[in-house]
């Protein structure tokens, strides 16, 4: 499957979320029934995705080398807008198929890395996708394939 950390952004709108989740559903990260590799996506596995919001995806050290989250969406919004994330990943995808951890709590995830493969989907990465600032503004920020057998 995939643990997917999610990190909002102050300026995030929804057509930020509608390109990452896109990007999450399509990507090849698993070989086919040939062997080949990157061929075959989450849907094709029928993999479980993960989801853990991450605000701390979007700190940065101030000039004193203490964290700044300033970047990050405030929390309430944040809240909205990834709940709106997982309502259209379940969309794109199986609804029991997508996993979340509870927002804005302490939590314990293990991972591992069958691979390793850590991506960054950022939805101004593409010169096609939304417009906006120069500032790196993704809606999913890190999605890393992780062992289906060890759950």
């Amino acid at each position: 499957g995939i643990l997917a950390l999610v990190g909002l952004h102050h300026e995030d709108a929804e057509t930020d979320m509608q390109y990452c989740v896109k990007r999450l559903l399509a990507v090849k990260l698993w070989e086919n029934d040939n062997g080949a590799p990157w061929r075959h996506h989450i849907k094709q596995k029928g993999f479980e995705i993960l989801c853990v919001s991450q605000f701390t995806l979007y700190g940065t050290l101030s000039k004193k080398n203490q964290p700044d989250y300033k970047l990050a969406m405030k929390a309430d919004q944040a809240q909205t807008m990834y709940s709106k994330f997982l309502e259209m990943l379940k969309e794109g995808y199986e609804k029991d198929r997508i996993m979340d951890g509870k927002f804005g709590e302490m939590m314990d995830v293990g991972l591992v890395n069958d691979g390793p493969v850590t991506l960054v989907i950022d939805s101004r990465d593409d010169k096609k996708g939304p417009s906006g600032s120069q500032m790196s503004s993704s809606s999913l920020e890190d999605a890393e394939k992780i062992n289906n057998d060890e759950r």
